[in-house]
């Protein structure tokens, strides 16, 4: 399956200032997340950002934040599935693409229950592999894993952000191309 930029939209899962400290290869991770986020700006891609217990957790880790500027909002959630929440499930309907990228912490949990519910629900899901993370390897391992068997299609940033901007000339390239360089 072919991804669209015309047919996406972005879920950034729960980059929370007391979750992203304890996250394996937390900066490796941020700093990929980072890139995503401003690729799929760059090819106006809609995204949903979700804080899990904000209260208990914190909010989005400011790198990602400010990546928005003065456009950032967030969807406070309890459940772990970003679907179990009715706010962001009919957000999510209200935008109304059919391939959700998928980014966030952890993967074996509030990941891993979006792209089973999401894929239930008839979503073509991309799971951005060095985009999510876990505090234990093994742990995001078994969640990616599952999620293939599931259904979601797994990539990496670099390949997305390709994929979306389809063609080598126009600002938009250049703009991508100097993100991953």
């Amino acid at each position: 399956m072919r991804i669209l930029a015309e047919d996406t939209m972005a879920l950034v899962i729960d980059f929370q200032e007391k979750l992203m400290p304890v996250m394996y290869k937390n900066e490796e991770l941020l700093h990929n997340t980072e890139l995503l986020i401003k690729g799929l700006k760059t090819l106006n891609i809609p995204m949903v950002v979700t804080q899990q217990y904000t209260k208990g957790l914190g909010m989005t880790v400011p790198e990602i934040t400010k990546i928005f500027g003065d456009d950032f909002t967030y969807e406070d959630k309890v459940a772990f599935s970003c679907m179990d929440d009715e706010t962001i499930s009919n957000k999510i309907k209200e935008i109304g693409k059919k391939n959700i990228i998928i980014c966030g912490i952890e993967a074996h949990i509030c990941v891993l229950q979006t792209v089973i519910d999401l894929i239930e629900k008839g979503f073509n899901v991309i799971l951005v592999e060095d985009c999510i993370g876990s505090r234990k390897p093994n742990d995001k391992k078994i969640g990616v894993r599952r999620a293939t068997m599931e259904g979601a299609i797994i990539t990496t940033y670099e390949a997305l952000l390709f994929e979306l901007t389809r063609i080598a000339k126009g600002e938009v390239f250049k703009t991508i191309s100097k993100l991953i360089k």
